[in-house]
């Protein structure tokens, strides 16, 4: 096994053009009231990473230019779409209207596990919310469902940008499967 060079990992990856040209997953990402720069840039370099279709920020989510974004972005808000809406609310009825499926990542009395999505939960957007409070109660009652990441120690919750990153490449994971079959 040997570690691959910055240039042969160039190689293998598309250019912006290209990735912004490029068909998309049908995931997107509903950010709201996201405290973090570095939280938010993070999500943008893993929406990269899994190439999501959109990332929409909403309430008083921090958005691009902002240099503490880019520290953890590293470009990637240059290749992921990306759009601010003042409410969440707004952007989930949006996207119901278009026949995206909307689900809260949130610990609630219906959640279901993250890894139990099907063909009927695609498109899917994705709502993650403040890192202390978590989704509002207006938000999450408009959402189609809850999907839940097992927590097995101490702590009830992750990162959000953490949480995004599991729940990101698992709806990939599916819906790549799905299209296999």
């Amino acid at each position: 096994m040997k570690k691959l060079s910055h240039a042969e990992i160039l190689s293998n990856r598309l250019t912006p053009e290209i990735a912004l040209a490029n068909k998309r997953h049908p995931v997107t990402l509903v950010l709201d009231n996201i405290r973090s720069l570095y939280n938010v840039g993070s999500i943008f370099r893993t929406a990269d990473a899994a190439l999501v279709s959109e990332i929409i920020l909403c309430g008083y989510t921090p958005a691009p230019p902002r240099m503490e974004i880019e520290k953890t972005a590293l470009g990637a808000v240059d290749t992921v779409p990306w759009q601010y809406q003042s409410s969440a609310i707004s952007a989930i009825l949006e996207l119901r209207q278009k026949g995206v499926k909307v689900f809260a990542v949130e610990i609630t009395d219906s959640s279901r596990s993250y890894g139990n999505l099907t063909t009927d939960d695609y498109p899917i957007a994705l709502v993650l919310g403040n890192e202390l409070v978590g989704i509002d109660t207006e938000v999450l009652a408009i959402c189609e469902g809850a999907l839940e990441i097992p927590m097995y120690g101490v702590k009830h919750s992750l990162n959000v940008s953490v949480a995004t990153g599991i729940v990101v490449f698992e709806a990939v994971k599916i819906w790549k499967n799905m299209k296999r079959k």
